[in-house]
Parts: structure tokens; sequence; C-alpha cells
């Protein structure tokens, strides 16, 4: 997808000192406006990085929580519409502006909200208004930060051959901001935007305070899992009994513990019906763990239907169906092997276990 730059406004933001002693300041350097950014270096320098950005995918409920592009969605109480939002009005502000100087003003107000925030980095800062060749009905609001390239030397004459330049830019691990998100061509989201920051530090989403991003994959999970084990609490143990406490403390552990062991408190029925709740939300919702060295990953819509856990002799056993087998890296004998009967492998483990 090719844009059209309506307006570019381009700052330095320099940061001088560490946390609460940090010096924080920036100097609008252009505000450019559609012809002038036909023929200015910044055309080279950005050249393809907005196709880039619009192009890159985003989960509203991404698979991990550590994720370098997310989906923020402008916070609005109920039946309050989104012009309630103070960020929202800074970006429609921006969006709409149709001079050059009320582009720059509006600019100069994330510029200003991004150095109040926790941690500001060095570089330099872009706002731009663009629109597709495609579907030029459409205006997109980017926000861009490159920090400053170390050591970088360019070639200069013959007596010192090369000298240091001390301000350079680089697009490498560049932040961006994308209003309004794009889902798909030609479809637009006002009440969303997207967010990309390689690292795992969340300075750059911090400067917009009224903007919230959808929980990950694991963090529902985990809420959906809580809500169950406390519904089965609440049937099962009296108020303030013994055991009501305790199991209470037992899940206090579960939930700080990195590695969990299984816990065997619902029958497998209740386990069915508690993943069918999560995965009628999140179909994708993944199944992992680790039975002694060996690791599982699967889907959790297969439990109970593909994926059997059951006990012989106080041992724990994995049964997973399915019509066929495939091998990847690492060729072994049991490519070859003729599968055995289930229940004489049953009888097998049995042995086994009543004799150690």
């Amino acid at each position: 997808m090719e844009f059209n730059i309506n307006y570019l406004s381009f700052y330095l933001i320099q940061v001088d000192g560490k946390e609460e002693n940090a010096n924080k300041q920036y100097k609008h350097f252009q505000t450019l406006t559609t012809e002038e950014y036909e023929g200015n270096a910044l055309k080279d320098f950005l050249d393809g990085e907005l196709k880039k950005i619009v192009k890159r995918k985003v989960e509203k409920h991404p698979r991990s929580e550590q994720v370098p592009t997310k989906l923020g969605h402008f916070v609005v109480e109920p039946g309050y519409e989104l012009d309630s939002n103070p960020n929202y009005n800074l970006f429609h502000k921006a969006l709409t502006a149709d001079t050059k100087e009320s582009f720059k003003e509006a600019s100069e107000r994330f510029v200003g909200a991004y150095l109040d925030a926790s941690a500001v980095r060095g570089g330099a800062f872009l706002v731009l208004s663009a629109t597709p060749e495609k579907y030029f009905e459409d205006t997109f609001l980017f926000i861009l930060k490159c920090d400053f390239e170390p050591k970088v030397a360019s070639i200069s004459d013959e007596s010192t051959l090369i000298r240091n330049v001390q301000m350079a830019i680089t697009t490498k691990n560049m932040k961006s901001i994308q209003y309004p998100h794009m889902p798909e061509e030609g479809m637009t989201e006002p009440g969303e935007l997207k967010i990309h920051q390689a690292s795992h530090a969340r300075y750059f989403e911090d400067f917009l305070k009224f903007v919230e991003y959808g929980e990950s994959m694991p963090e529902i999970m985990k809420t959906q899992v809580m809500s169950m084990v406390q519904e089965h609490v609440l049937e099962t143990y009296e108020e303030n009994s013994q055991e009501r406490q305790q199991f209470e403390h037992d899940m206090e552990i579960w939930e700080a513990s990195e590695k969990r062991e299984i816990q065997e408190r619902l029958d497998t029925h209740q386990v069915i019906e508690a993943a069918a709740q999560i995965v009628e939300h999140t179909p994708e919702a993944e199944l992992k763990m680790k039975l002694g060295e060996t690791s599982i990953k699967g889907l959790l819509a297969d439990f109970g239907e593909n994926i059997h856990l059951g006990k012989i002799n106080g041992r724990y056993v994995l049964l997973v169906e399915a019509d066929t087998i495939q091998f990847e890296k690492g060729v072994s004998p049991i490519e070859f092997h003729r599968p055995d009967e289930l229940g004489e492998i049953i009888e097998r483990i049995a042995n086994k276990t009543e004799s150690t």
C-alpha cells in the first residue's frame, strides 16, 4: 500500500541525565506539506516504512504478554462517545488538520505527552498525516520514534577519511503508532490504534494514558481458570471452614508459581466443561504441559476428545489419539515402529508400576 504524505512534523528529542534528574527537551525542525516532502531527504529515509507498519500483523489477544505489536483501544465509559477520551481527541485533531500550522500545533501536543512519560530516550520524533493512494477517502496518522545510531561514521575527505556523525538516526527498531487500525484493506476502526515497539520496555505506550490494550491469551485463560476454581470452592467447602482456608492458601501458592504441578481437584467432566468455556471465547487456546521430561503442546479444545489424562498405580499416563503420525527433524527408529494394541501397553505399564 502506497501513501501520499499530507503533513509531516519533525522533532529532535534530547535527554540529559537519568530518571528523576533527566533534563528532557525537544526542538521542532520542520513541518512539511505534500510538495515539500516530495523533495526532502526524509522521503528516501521513510520510503517503504509506512507500508511496513500497515502490513504488520497484530492480535487483539496475543499469545504472549511480551509482544512487540499491540492493539490499543480508547477507553470510553459506558454511554459516552469516543470524543470523551482525551487521547482520541488529540489523534482526531491531528488527523483532521487542514493547514500546516494546525498540524504542527497538534503534533507538538504528542511530543509534550511523550516527554512526560516515565522513560524517554533521545532521537527523532515524527508525526505524519498520510492518505493511501488506493483508499484515498481514508487518512491515517503515524507517530514514529527513531533512535540515534551509535558509532556512525561517514566518508569525508582525503585528509580525515572518515568523520563521526553525532546525531544520525535509524529506522532499525523504530517505534510506531498507526491510527486508525486497519484490520483489512479498506476497513478502519476509529476506536483502535496499532502500536509497535521492538523492545520489551513499555515507555513508548506509556504516554498514551487513556489507551488500553487487549489482554493476552495467557491472562484470559488464567482469569477464566481462577473464576472456575472459585466457583468450585463456593460449591464444595463451607465458608470459613478449615478446608476452604487451606484450599485458598494452596491456590495463592499455585497462582504465584511459574512451575505448577497438577492439583487433582476437579474430575474429568468438570475440566472438559471449563475448557469448553475457554475454547468458546478463544478457539485457538493452547494446552502446554510437561510429563516427566516430555513436553506436550496441543489445543485445549482437544482435551477430553483426542487428548486424555489418566493414572495407573499412582503414575500419570497421557493418551493422544490421531489418524496420522508425522516426523520432522531428527530421524529415529520410531518412524518404522508398528504400534502395539492399547490394551497391551496398559498391561505393560501396570505391571511395571506394580514391580517398582
